[in-house]
């Protein structure tokens, strides 16, 4: 019987604020878990976290980071556990070790600091294009997540030929699942006190847009009708204009604008369950989990058309550029009076449902680390 194929995986996405990263590398390698001629070796400082979210099995070890600081952990950390551990090939998001001791597999999953520059500083550009350059270079196999950013990809980092794989993130099974709107909506209403949503799930930076959706919600008078305006994530990146906006808003309609961190996946769940509609009004995307998950429960969508989520058209008329404060107002002021096309909803979920398989994604992935 031959040896089992040792695979690393970098997750120090674990501890830092949560994205789309984290979500890439928890589903794939949870889909993946159920080989038992592969063994997982997955790498943070944070290991509870790590045992909280994969199953505890004899294919998966669990490895702990002693630093927290990037470089040591690129310099020193990574390639010592890789000889420790006779790893046979490394799975790393973005950034690979200065060290290269084994086959690399690199996932860059967007370079959206070159495809909108004016969102980044030029210290930051310069910084991560020097990086992910460097990793496309030592990569064995390179994979993203869209088609969208392949091409930025192919365009910024000049593989040179190197082929860059399409990996695409997927939606777990869970939002398919049946479920009792009603119940969901009672649940919001006695824990936070929240109904009539309207929902927007991201972490807060200037690219992600969310001043434009408060601005569109009083606009458009919204609160006045009864709906609450819900953002969850955290804020990475200070946005002045939606600060600014805030500290205009009277008393009465500032008690209808929420921003809710650290909420758990089963509270999550809810929200999107119980939402009237999701909005991700985003810039700028390398792909963009949150509206596919919303699609996927069943709720009215209003996406932006731009980046990788002009993809989505699954969407039709719900797909809105997010650069057209008029087309989004008019889009929310639209879906926010009509009935819910229940039927069409169902036909969203279900194109989701077959086009963005974490389980097919993991077996792709699986194949180019066995062919490589």
């Amino acid at each position: 019987m031959n040896e089992r194929l040792k695979i690393f995986v970098d997750a120090h996405c674990f501890d830092a604020e949560y994205q789309g990263s984290r979500t890439f590398v928890k589903e794939i390698y949870r889909a993946m878990s159920v080989k038992k001629d592969v063994v997982l070796y997955l790498a943070a400082n944070d290991i509870d976290k790590l045992q909280e979210t994969f199953p505890s099995d004899e294919n998966i070890v669990f490895l702990k980071y002693r630093s927290r600081r990037s470089f040591f952990r690129l310099a020193c950390e990574i390639p010592l556990l890789i000889r420790k551990h006779k790893i046979d090939v490394a799975h790393f998001q973005y950034i690979t070790p200065l060290f290269k001791t084994c086959r690399q597999v690199v996932t860059i999953h967007d370079v959206i600091f070159n495809d909108y520059p004016e969102e980044f500083s030029k210290g930051y550009r310069l910084l991560k294009g020097f990086f992910y350059k460097r990793s496309t270079r030592t990569a064995d196999v390179l994979t993203t997540v869209s088609a969208f950013s392949k091409a930025s990809i192919q365009k910024h980092l000049k593989t040179n030929g190197h082929f860059v794989h399409v990996v695409a993130n997927g939606v777990s099974e869970k939002f398919f699942a049946a479920h009792n709107k009603e119940e969901a909506k009672a649940f919001l209403k006695e824990r936070y006190g929240l109904e009539k949503i309207i929902l927007y799930v991201s972490r807060i930076e200037p690219r992600k847009n969310h001043a434009a959706l408060l601005k569109a919600y009083l606009d458009l008078k919204a609160q006045e009708k009864g709906y609450h305006l819900v953002f969850i994530g955290h804020e990475t990146k200070p946005v002045a204009e939606l600060n600014t906006m805030l500290t205009a808003v009277t008393p009465n309609a500032r008690r209808q604008i929420h921003f809710l961190t650290n909420i758990g996946d089963e509270d999550l769940l809810r929200f999107y369950r119980a939402a009237h509609v999701f909005v991700y009004p985003s810039k700028a995307e390398g792909f963009g989990i949150p509206p596919l998950e919303a699609g996927a429960v069943g709720v009215p969508v209003l996406c932006s058309s731009s980046s990788a989520m002009k993809e989505f058209t699954f969407f039709g008329d719900c797909l809105v550029e997010p650069m057209n404060y008029e087309s989004l107002k008019k889009a929310l002021e639209e879906v926010l009076r009509k009935e819910h096309d229940t039927a069409n909803l169902k036909k969203i979920s279900d194109k989701i449902r077959a086009d963005y398989s974490w389980e097919a994604s993991a077996e792709k992935l699986y194949g180019l680390i066995k062919q490589n």
